[in-house]
């Protein structure tokens, strides 16, 4: 992590490309203080005004050291300074209205704060959007050094993009082998020929699924009540000890919307009784309603149900909370996480529901194509990082390859472009999970018990796979 933390600052050096780093510091350092009930608004306001206080030196750090972003990098910063704009006018009540004396004297440094933002944002629009011809690719020899680092794995990342191919062929497929009894059904006249073209049968099934979705007014509460299924499930069937650590499900806060749907905000290490944030994104308001429509087919009831096994339960609330009860040995121990550990556990976990069953062959559908986007993610990263993919061919294996939609592969395109490294967690991790599992399995045979292995795999907090591995004997 170290090494890491010298290469980001050598070679990487964010900085002076990236509008991004600054903007989600600022932004997170007053959400959190608002959005986690960790001490009281007497205790909590004065902090607010100390980071308030220090939002306009950041902002001359960004105008000093930005120099000639990615274009895409620094669009997405306006939207999002937006979004701290708002968070600083409207999105501090909950904390500041519970301290009227303290909110009244607050409310000129709120005002200077939003004028410094509003200035920002004019300056992101007028004088550095159209200096902003960066590379957004990061090249072949440092994607390689940050792969190393981000997933501290033992694949290589030739060898990483050559698994990737071959599961997308296995994964295609046994989503076709599950479509099949589906489309079947759905469409029970359909003859022969029909029945053995591939694609057609997998995106026919998926389309039917799609019919039924929430919208930007429903997903938050169909979410709140998946979480409940899905750890009544979970209980049911014994597959892992489900923790007592709160859950929130929330709406994503705006400033945080624009790259993933949804996301899992756990308390920090050392917090050994915070909430845990589902947070599950409406889509933005200059949407048009045909892109409302795709975005929430893609993101149809089932497709909530895997999405909430993998960021809720048993995923990354389930995981992270565990390891929060983890004693380490060490405070760096406890510090330090492996982000593959962590979205492997969810990717692995929404293999394991799915085989369990939760759902039926509707959910195990998202949970294939969801794997396929796994590893779509994988091959996108390599191939726009260390390589030279294109819009049309990223789009292309996104729709055509795994199945996803318009609104979804638009939104992962330019997910792709604003990072790097992080994409190839998911499959990754999951893999190295699989195998792991494989290993136990291998090595107890019938005496293998499910619970038991998952609750060992999560109690040593969230070290990269291959230390799991060493701890388990293995």
């Amino acid at each position: 992590n170290i090494d890491y933390q010298i290469f980001r600052a050598d070679e990487l050096k964010e900085p002076d490309w990236n509008p991004l780093v600054y903007m989600q510091s600022l932004a997170n350092s007053l959400y959190l203080l608002v959005a986690r009930d960790f001490a009281s608004p007497e205790q909590r306001i004065p902090n607010l005004r100390q980071r308030l206080e220090g939002i306009p030196g950041v902002i001359a750090q960004a105008k000093a050291n930005l120099q000639h972003p990615p274009r895409v990098h620094t669009e997405t910063a306006i939207e999002q300074t937006q979004g701290a704009i708002n968070l600083v006018r409207e999105g501090l009540a909950p904390l500041v209205d519970r301290a009227p004396q303290m909110k009244n004297e607050l409310a000129p440094l709120q005002e200077k704060t939003v004028a410094a933002l509003d200035d920002y944002k004019k300056w992101l629009q007028n004088d550095l959007l159209p200096r902003s011809d960066g590379n957004f690719r990061l090249g072949a020899e440092k994607f390689r050094k940050k792969l190393h680092f981000a997933l501290a794995s033992d694949l290589s990342m030739e060898e990483i993009m050559k698994r990737a191919q071959a599961d997308l062929k296995q994964t295609q497929t046994a989503i076709y082998e599950t479509a099949l009894p589906l489309y079947k059904k759905y469409f029970p006249n359909a003859d022969d020929k029909a029945l053995t073209d591939k694609y057609k049968v997998t995106a026919a099934v998926l389309d039917k699924l799609a019919e039924q979705h929430p919208d930007d007014a429903t997903i938050v509460d169909y979410a709140k009540d998946v979480v409940t299924e899905a750890t009544d499930f979970v209980k049911s069937h014994r597959l892992v000890t489900v923790p007592n650590t709160p859950l929130d499900v929330i709406a994503m806060p705006e400033f945080k919307r624009g790259v993933a749907i949804a996301y899992c905000e756990s308390p920090g290490p050392l917090e050994k009784s915070g909430r845990t944030f589902f947070a599950v994104s409406p889509t933005p308001k200059d949407w048009s309603k045909e892109r409302k429509e795709s975005f929430f087919r893609e993101y149809n009831n089932y497709e909530i149900r895997d999405l909430t096994v993998h960021e809720a339960m048993p995923g990354h609330y389930l995981q992270l909370a565990h390891a929060n009860e983890f004693s380490a040995p060490t405070l760096v121990r406890a510090i330090f996480r492996s982000g593959t550990f962590i979205e492997g556990w969810a990717v692995y976990c929404e293999q394991m529901m799915a085989e369990q069953g939760y759902g039926g062959p509707e959910v195990k559908m998202q949970q294939l194509k969801m794997r396929l986007r796994a590893i779509a993610n994988a091959i996108l990263d390599q191939s726009i990082h260390a390589g030279n993919m294109t819009e049309k061919e990223a789009m292309d294996l996104m729709i055509k390859e795994t199945f996803q939609q318009e609104g979804e592969a638009v939104a992962k395109w330019k997910r792709a472009r604003l990072t790097s490294a992080q994409l190839s967690t998911y499959f990754v991790g999951a893999t190295e999970h699989l195998d792991l599992r494989a290993a136990e399995e291998k090595k107890l045979g019938n005496d293998f018990d499910l619970k038991k292995y998952n609750d060992q795999v999560i109690s040593y907090g969230s070290p990269p796979v291959k230390y799991v591995k060493e701890l388990m004997g293995l």
